[in-house]
């Protein structure tokens, strides 16, 4: 999948085909590439009137389930706490439910998991 190309740059693209994926089914881009001193959120979009956190992973192999299983309860915590500071930056958002999704991107295309995980735990 994209021979030839950094690591860096294949995130990129498997980012731009999620995107791509979740607008073709009604949902809004907010931001890519959060940063926060927690960590980086791949995408936040809007579906309705949900703001979703979208963790994208890039598998050559493995499958969709080996994407998701990468999600470790480590990086769910990271997830949750940089959510915490998008919706201290961006207080507009604050009274909107939050979801948490995951979408992994294989040879045969993307996987979208709504719900992943809640992040009520942390």
């Amino acid at each position: 999948m994209n021979n030839g190309l950094s690591a860096y740059a294949k995130g990129v693209l498997g980012e731009a085909a999620v995107c791509d994926h979740l607008m073709g089914r009604g949902m809004e881009l907010l931001e890519r590439r959060f940063h926060s001193l927690f960590g980086e959120i791949d995408l936040v979009m809007l579906d309705g009137e949900t703001l979703v956190f979208v963790e994208v992973k890039l598998r050559t192999s493995g499958g969709a389930e080996a994407g998701q299983a990468a999600v470790t309860p480590q990086k769910r915590r990271r997830m949750v706490k940089a959510a915490r500071c998008y919706l201290g930056a961006h207080p507009e958002h604050a009274d909107r439910s939050v979801r948490f999704d995951v979408a992994t991107v294989t040879g045969e295309g993307v996987n979208h998991i709504p719900d992943a995980f809640s992040g009520s735990e942390w």
